[in-house]
C-alpha cells in the first residue's frame, strides 16, 4: 500500500509551533502528540486498501447528502420564513455555509490524509491535554452517529407507497430489517456495498433531474392543471417572517439537507491518491447536490401556491407530483424516495464504520483490537456493529413522535460545537505554523465564514421562538443542553480514565503500538506503577 504523498510533501520542514509536516504525512515520533498516537503509515495501515477512486468518492458525498431532506424539507423551511424569497435565500445561504465548511475541510484534509475527518484534524490542533480532543469526538461520534433515523423515514415512505395503514411496531421492524441487511452487506460482501452506493448515487441524482425538467415544463405554461405556474415568483418577498429564531429553525434544516459534504475525510485511508482525489470530487459532488436543490425548489414553487407547499408536510415532493401527475404518480414518487432514503443509510453506514475504527485504533474505546479489527473480511466488522447498536437502540427505544424529532435535533448541536473548534484550529495552524505544506489553502474569508456559521448555530437554539414553542412539544432549548451535557460527560469520562483512575491506583498509562493479524495497528494503555 502507498501513501500517495508526493516527495515534495514528505520532506517538507518543520514549521514553528512544533507542527511539523513531514511527520504529518510519515508518522514520525514528534507528530504522534500532534496528529493522535498513530504515525501516517501506521494509521493507513490494514483494511480494504485504496480502493475508491474520483467516481466513487464523488457518489460518496451525493449519496450521503441527497437522502430525503430534499424532498421533504422545502415545506417546513417555507412555513418557518413565511416567503419563497426568503426560503430560497436560506438555500442558497445553506449551500454557500456547506461550500465553506468543504473547503476548510480540504486544507485540513490535503494536510493530514487520513481516514477520520474531524478526529485527525482536532488532533492536530489540540494536543494538550492529551487525548482529550479525541475522547470528546469519540463520545460524541459513537453516541451520536446512527442512522436509526434513515431507517424509519425508509420505513414510512414504503408503508405510503404500500398504500397500507401500519402499526409504529411493524415500521419498526421494516427500519430494522433495513438496518440488518446494511449493516451485513458492508461486513461480508464491502465491495459490493460500494458499487451499491455507485448505483444509487446515479439514481438520487436522475431522480432529481426528473423533478427539476418537470419544473420546467410546468414553468412553461403546458400543464393545464396549474394555469399560473410563476404566481409565487412575483412579490416573492411578501409575508416573510420577521422572527430570527423562525430563520434559526429554517437554516437549521436546510443544513441538515446538506450533511455530509464532509464525507471524504472520514474515509481518507481507502481514497486513492487522497489528496488530489478529494480536492476533485468533493466540489463535483456538493455542487452537483446544491444546483439540483436549488432548481428543484424552483420546481416545487411552481406546482402549488406557497400556502399549499407549506402545508404539504413531509410529502412536498408527493404533493408536486400528484398536482402534474395525479394520484397514482404522488404513491410511486414515495417509493422512489424510499428508494433515496435506503442509498443515504448505506453510505452513513459505510463512512460512519470507518470513523469508529479510527477511534478504536487510537485506543480511546474499551477493548480497541476488537472494534479496531478488519478480520476475516477486510470490512470494519467491529466498526459496523458498534454503529449497529446505537441505530437499534434507538429504533427500538425511542417513541417516534416528538421524542424521535427530539433525538434528530439532538444530532445537530454537539456537531455544531465540534465543526467551530475544527475551523478555529486552522486559524491557529495559520499562526503556529504559516509556511507549512498546504496542497490546498482556503481563502480566510471564507473560513471565517464558515466559522461565523457555526457561532450562530451555538447561540440561535437558544433564542426563544413566537410564542415560546419549537417544532416539538419539547422546550426548544432542550435538545441543545442535553447535545452540551453529552460533550460534558466526554470530558468527565476523559478525567475519570486519563487522571482519575491513576491518581487513585498509583500507576500511569503507556501507550503501546500493537499490529494485528490483518495489518491493522492498534494503540492499547498499559498500566504501568
Amino acid at each position: 500500500m502507498t501513501s500517495d504523498i508526493t516527495k515534495e510533501e514528505a520532506t517538507s520542514p518543520p514549521e514553528k509551533g512544533g507542527f511539523d509536516n513531514s511527520a504529518s504525512v510519515v508518522g514520525s515520533d514528534e507528530q504522534h502528540a500532534q496528529a493522535g498516537e498513530l504515525g501516517f503509515e501506521e494509521a493507513t495501515r490494514g483494511g480494504m486498501g485504496r480502493h475508491l477512486g474520483i467516481t466513487s468518492t464523488i457518489f460518496l458525498i451525493v449519496g450521503r447528502i441527497i437522502g430525503v431532506g430534499i424532498f421533504s424539507t422545502p415545506s417546513s423551511v417555507t412555513e418557518s420564513v413565511g416567503s419563497v424569497g426568503a426560503a430560497m435565500l436560506l438555500w442558497l445561504l445553506g449551500f454557500l455555509l456547506a461550500a465553506s465548511g468543504l473547503a476548510v475541510w480540504l486544507e485540513l484534509g490535503s494536510m493530514l490524509p487520513r481516514s477520520g475527518g474531524e478526529k485527525v484534524f482536532l488532533e492536530a490542533v489540540y494536543t494538550k491535554p492529551k487525548l482529550l480532543a479525541t475522547v470528546v469526538f469519540a463520545v460524541q461520534a459513537v453516541a451520536l452517529g446512527f442512522t436509526a433515523s434513515g431507517c424509519v423515514v425508509f420505513a414510512s415512505y414504503v408503508v405510503v407507497a404500500a398504500g397500507h395503514k401500519a402499526t409504529e411496531w411493524e415500521e419498526r421492524g421494516i427500519a430494522i430489517s433495513v438496518l440488518v441487511f446494511i449493516t451485513l452487506l458492508h461486513t461480508f460482501f464491502p465491495k459490493w456495498g460500494v458499487r451499491g452506493m455507485d448505483v444509487l448515487g446515479v439514481y438520487k441524482i436522475i431522480l432529481l433531474l426528473f423533478i427539476v425538467v418537470t419544473g420546467w415544463v410546468v414553468l412553461s405554461g403546458r400543464i393545464s392543471s396549474i394555469p399560473d405556474p410563476e404566481a409565487n415568483f412575483r412579490n416573492a418577498f411578501a409575508g416573510s417572517a420577521t422572527s430570527s429564531n423562525l430563520y434559526a429553525i429554517g437554516l437549521f434544516k436546510v443544513l441538515n439537507s446538506f450533511s455530509g459534504w464532509s464525507n471524504a475525510a472520514y474515509v481518507a485511508n481507502e481514497i486513492r491518491n487522497p489528496i488530489r482525489t478529494v480536492k476533485i470530487a468533493a466540489p463535483i459532488g456538493l455542487g452537483i447536490c446544491g444546483v439540483l436543490y436549488m432548481l428543484a425548489n424552483v420546481a416545487y414553487y411552481s406546482a402549488g401556491t406557497k400556502e399549499e407547499i407549506a402545508h404539504s408536510g413531509t410529502t412536498v415532493a408527493s404533493f408536486f407530483m400528484g398536482k402534474v401527475f395525479g394520484p397514482a404518480a404522488e404513491k410511486a414518487l414515495s417509493a422512489l424516495v424510499a428508494v433515496s432514503a435506503f442509498g443515504n443509510v448505506l453510505t452513513i453506514t459505510f463512512a460512519q464504520s470507518r470513523v469508529n475504527q479510527e477511534l478504536a485504533k487510537e485506543g480511546v474505546i474499551p477493548f480497541p483490537k476488537f472494534w479496531a479489527s478488519s478480520w476475516p473480511f477486510g470490512s470494519p466488522s467491529a466498526g459496523l456493529l458498534l454503529h449497529f447498536i446505537p441505530s437499534f437502540i434507538v429504533i427500538i427505544a425511542i417513541p417516534f413522535g416528538d421524542a424521535y424529532d427530539f433525538i434528530i435535533d439532538l444530532e445537530g448541536y454537539p456537531s455544531s460545537v465540534i465543526y467551530f473548534f475544527v475551523v478555529a484550529g486552522l486559524f491557529y495552524l495559520r499562526w503556529s505554523a504559516p509556511n507549512i505544506h498546504r496542497p490546498f489553502k482556503v481563502w480566510w474569508p471564507v473560513a471565517a465564514f464558515f466559522m461565523l456559521g457555526q457561532a450562530f448555530q451555538l447561540v440561535a437554539p437558544f433564542i426563544r421562538p413566537p410564542g415560546g414553542k419549537g417544532d416539538t412539544s419539547l422546550p426548544y432549548w432542550l435538545s441543545s443542553v442535553v447535545g452540551i451535557v453529552i460533550l460534558v460527560a466526554a470530558v468527565v469520562y476523559w478525567a475519570v480514565w486519563q487522571l482519575v483512575l491513576p491518581a487513585i491506583g498509583g500507576y500511569r498509562l503507556v501507550p503501546e503500538h500493537e499490529v494485528l493479524a490483518d495489518g491493522t495497528t492498534v494503540v492499547t494503555y498499559k498500566k504501568t506503577k
